[in-house]
């Protein structure tokens, strides 16, 4: 197959786009949104390798064919949804679009830099299509904090600091094969994947340095391991599993770090800085974004949160002098879920251009399986290898270009800040 243009790629079906799911686990549940995207498409069928697996399939997907591996959806499906373990990410979708399959491969990825530049390869040698589901892209906070730089309200970023406290991580994470590094490399993938593409999105630029440093500080204490056959998180998952150190049921092999922390230096001379911690009460993402003009800062991660900026010279003060409340679900992101899959439907089906490049995706999964790298290595730097210009050429083509800026909508201005010189005495 050669690679499409822009204005060939994809064909646009002349018949509804037949959608299957691989993997059908945790994440699967973001098939249904093919149902609800708008387009012409019918998800008709599901694979999973384990007799669990597909009977959780031809429960939530009714209807739908149930096989037992990938190969068997050939000439079944035009395109596939793959929710797999993250280290199977590169074998299942370079064979998927090698056999002319469409591919939604859900973040991250791929757990190395050697298989995600597979997985470009083989995606702009054959020309089928491929998108990467980082859905934090469409999620409110996102797009608004997006929106306030690219209006100019903090002038032009320099920083961008990222504190992600993952409350829910002994559950999602130590529990399961995510705790394991053969099956996940690092959480700075896994997890950090969304908030290091947000970092490169913000910024105007991907990572071209990396230091990490981290350790494993709770969870690895914990004794009380044990196989988890055919359970997902829903079967453990509660509040009451507090404190850390109390946990129970951890994976047998945990060795991924549950304190992660990396600095980037992107094409740009933007330099961030990423801390990740899966013991914290609380579960939410803090970003803070410093521009030669201002800086913007989010509190809450959801609809309900804030944006807040402060672009006057003053003292401390809670209030930003611009504030913006954040729209979208008050938990989770199944708004940001349904948009990203709507954008591949849209984009296989009538050959609409997606706004997220596989390109970017890569971006993130070098930078943090570089700093995984580096944090093992005593704090070691890392350069990111470049991509070959055709794979960048082929991924630039079939991306379409920024939207303007949203219109400001502000909810409270703070009043001005006096001009008067600071008391020495008070600082």
């Amino acid at each position: 197959m050669t690679s499409p243009t822009a204005e060939q790629a994809p064909a646009a079906a002349s018949a509804p786009l037949r959608v299957g799911v691989v993997g059908v686990g945790q994440r699967a549940y973001i098939a249904h949104h093919v149902a609800a995207s708008g387009e012409a498409a019918v998800l008709v069928a599901a694979a999973d390798t384990t007799a669990e697996g597909r009977d959780r399939a031809a429960a939530q997907f009714p209807g739908v064919a149930v096989v037992a591996s990938h190969h068997e959806l050939v000439g079944l499906v035009d395109a596939a949804i793959v929710t797999t373990p993250d280290a199977t990410h590169a074998a299942i979708a370079t064979d998927l679009l090698r056999a002319g399959v469409a591919v939604y491969l859900e973040k991250p990825l791929a757990t190395s830099v050697a298989d995600a530049d597979a997985i470009l390869g083989v995606a702009a040698e054959t020309g089928t299509p491929l998108y990467v589901g980082h859905n934090f892209r469409h999620a409110a906070v996102v797009r608004l904090m997006h929106d306030v730089i690219a209006r100019g309200e903090i002038g032009e970023v320099k920083t961008i600091w990222v504190r992600h406290f993952v409350g829910n991580g002994g559950d999602y994470y130590f529990k399961d094969w995510h705790a394991d590094r053969s099956q996940t490399g690092t959480l700075l993938l896994q997890k950090a994947s969304h908030d290091i593409d947000v970092v490169h999105l913000l910024a105007g630029a991907f990572t071209e340095r990396v230091v990490g440093m981290g350790d494993l500080m709770v969870y690895g204490d914990v004794d009380d391991r044990r196989e988890r056959p055919g359970e997902t998180v829903d079967d453990w998952f509660s509040f009451d599993n507090w404190p850390p150190a109390s946990a129970t049921g951890l994976n047998p092999v945990v060795d991924v770090e549950d304190v992660s922390m990396m600095m980037m230096t992107l094409g740009n001379g933007v330099v961030a800085s990423y801390q990740q911690c899966h013991f914290t009460p609380d579960y939410w993402r803090n970003y803070t974004v410093v521009g030669t003009e201002g800086r913007l800062e989010n509190v809450g991660d959801t609809g309900g949160g804030v944006v807040k900026v402060w672009n006057r010279r003053h003292e401390w003060q809670v209030a930003g002098d611009v504030e913006y409340p954040i729209d979208g679900v008050e938990a989770g992101h199944a708004d940001a879920d349904l948009a990203a899959v709507a954008e591949f439907v849209a984009f296989v089906a009538r050959g609409v251009l997606p706004s997220l490049s596989p390109v970017a995706a890569r971006a993130a999964v070098a930078a943090g399986s570089l700093a995984a790298e580096s944090l093992r290595d005593g704090s070691t730097p890392r350069d990111v290898p470049p991509l070959p210009d055709a794979v960048l050429e082929h991924f630039a083509r079939l991306t379409a270009p920024a939207a303007p800026a949203a219109v400001p909508r502000p909810t409270r201005s703070a009043p001005a800040a006096s001009s008067a010189a600071p008391d020495p005495v008070a600082l």
